[in-house]
């Protein structure tokens, strides 16, 4: 309701643009809320009034201009959110879910923050909505006193809270598909206040119902695909005025469309039930191991694909199904992940959740460890590497506990999964085993590597390998590397006379091949960091993705003199 009303508003005072820049302007405020720990709805709305604020301050309240003004608030306040995110908390800050949104991300604040602007903009519309159509209109008419700022500043106000009320939605990027195309779709059917209004509402409500419906089926982001439907149905509509000056019946159209995707979304497909213990994992580690345990008598359903970057990864909505229907849910844990908890929650099943990380015995927190990989603090709420399986010995533990947690569940299988679990563990020390035997060969004078984002702590503390630097100099990809780290990091490998930089499958390679190429380094093959490889790669299983991995770090530290040819 709010994106139906406040969009006639919208496009008929001319704050198209405003309402897409303040949902890009909240950045800033998401990072603050990210890298202080408190809410980022909170964050998100102080820096969408801020933005207000400060373009009405500029403008000393004028139509005229307003996006130049709006324009420059708007490079001021990204250019914050860049620097409080690259040099202060070193944090993405969420950046996926600002830009493009995810409706299968919504919680209960969403909700909540939802129905506070609903309830704050009908209330407006009943008080001063004449007021606001007068200026809209015929803005000469409507004296500027100190009243009339007022209002145009609540409704700009308004404007800014039902944006951010619309972030976990759609995101920033696609605000106008809510609030500016229904509006100016539904206005080239009507020119009438009433029914317009009315027209928009019923068009916001029914290309949300029908792109999520259609999200669901083509398994796209449910953000993006409303952003489809809409400018979809603004063509269709534009066109059918062009071709049969269709007449201004907006209520019947809306009707039709909402109609159209009630019929839709009734057509679904039917549950089975083949006997077999339905697992969800959510890496491609994970997945590999899941297949490799529970055999012919699983379904292993693998979230992730190969070479996609967990730590940016926006849940889709087969997702959410294939939860619904699992009886276990395996997470990697520490972080890494986290997205999976809104995914089991909005599924409305009832799977059993196994973190796999917690099973960890070997925990890297920080970058900084002893000998042994281990650390002070083993509170599994602190802040800990989450790139765990690059020890074999941790993957020895999560290959156990997926045993136990499949024997549970299906009982009469125990001696199959126990089976397989032993076998695979064999397998796994006997490439422990051989990984160290070829890297321990090279002069430990010499392991020393740069990678492009800290990935590596556990496999570098399992066979002596000292990690120099990492172009993003963070366990999570969604960090941002700043020029001075950058400076910091060539200057690193100059001194310590580092040979190669690796770069990763699943995280572009092209400031890691920059740096090697300022530096005089090397660039090295390519390392398997967060994700498997696809099929037929080398990183195609954990066992593979590991031996490879030995091999890429023996052949770029040696220039190709020396390999490590480990067939598991």
């Amino acid at each position: 309701m709010p994106a139906g009303l406040l969009g006639t508003r919208i496009v008929l005072r001319g704050l198209g643009f405003f309402s897409h820049a303040v949902g890009t302007a909240t950045f800033p405020g998401l990072v603050l809320a990210d890298g202080l720990g408190f809410a980022a709805p909170l964050g998100a709305l102080g820096a969408a009034l801020a933005f207000t604020a400060g373009g009405a301050a500029l403008g000393g309240g004028r139509d005229r201009g307003r996006d130049s003004i709006v324009a420059l608030v708007l490079a001021g306040s990204l250019a914050l959110g860049v620097i409080l995110a690259s040099d202060v908390f070193g944090s993405g800050a969420n950046v996926e879910t600002l830009l493009f949104g995810s409706l299968l991300l919504v919680d209960g604040g969403d909700i909540a923050l939802a129905a506070i602007a609903a309830v704050a903009v009908a209330a407006a519309t009943l008080l001063v909505g004449e007021r606001w159509l007068a200026q809209g209109f015929d803005p000469g008419t409507v004296p500027r006193g100190n009243q009339q700022r007022l209002l145009d500043a609540a409704l700009l106000g308004l404007i800014a809270l039902a944006t951010v009320a619309t972030l976990t939605v759609v995101g920033a990027l696609l605000v106008p598909a809510l609030f500016v195309i229904p509006a100016v779709t539904t206005r080239m059917l009507t020119r009438r206040m009433p029914s317009w209004q009315l027209a928009t509402v019923c068009l916001v409500a029914a290309e949300g119902t029908l792109g999520l419906w259609l999200s669901v089926k083509t398994d796209a982001p449910p953000g993006a695909t409303i952003a489809c439907v809409a400018g979809g149905v603004f063509a269709l509509v534009a066109l059918g005025r062009g071709l049969t000056r269709l007449p201004r019946r907006p209520l019947l159209a809306a009707g039709a469309l909402v109609a159209l995707a009630a019929l839709a979304a009734g057509c679904g497909g039917s549950g089975r039930d083949d006997g077999r213990v339905r697992v969800v994992a959510t890496t491609t580690q994970i997945g590999d191991w899941a297949g490799e345990i529970g055999g012919a008598p699983v379904e292993v359903t693998q979230l992730l694909a190969p070479n996609t970057d967990p730590h940016g990864y926006e849940p889709r909505p087969s997702d959410v199904l294939a939860v619904a229907e699992a009886d276990l849910v395996f997470v990697s844990g520490d972080g890494l992940d986290g997205w999976a908890g809104e995914v089991v929650s909005d599924s409305g099943g009832d799977a059993t959740v196994v973190d796999l990380g917690a099973a960890a015995p070997v925990r890297l927190a920080g970058g900084e460890h002893d000998e042994e990989g281990e650390h002070a603090d083993h509170d599994h709420d602190a802040e800990v590497d989450p790139h765990w399986w690059h020890d074999p010995r941790n993957a020895e533990a999560a290959v156990e506990e997926i045993a136990r947690a499949l024997s549970e569940a299906d009982p009469s299988r125990q001696a199959l999964f126990r089976r397989n679990a032993r076998r695979y563990t064999r397998q796994l020390r006997e490439l422990d085993a051989a990984i160290a035997v070829c890297l321990g060969a090279i002069p430990a004078g010499e392991r020393r590597i740069v990678t492009d984002h800290d990935a590596f702590g556990y496999f570098a503390n399992r066979y002596g390998i000292e990690v120099v630097g990492a172009v993003i100099p963070s366990q999570t990809t969604q960090a941002q590397a700043s020029a001075r780290d950058l400076s910091q990091l060539a200057e690193t490998i100059e001194a310590e006379d580092v040979r190669a930089v690796f770069p990763e499958s699943s995280v572009s390679s092209k400031v890691a091949a920059t740096i090697a190429e300022q530096t005089g380094a090397t660039v090295a093959p390519e390392l398997y960091g967060d994700s498997l490889g696809p099929e037929g790669s080398d990183g195609e299983t954990y066992l593979t993705m590991e031996a490879a991995n030995a091999d890429a770090v023996a052949s770029g530290l040696s220039g190709g003199e020396r390999r490590c040819r480990i067939e598991p």
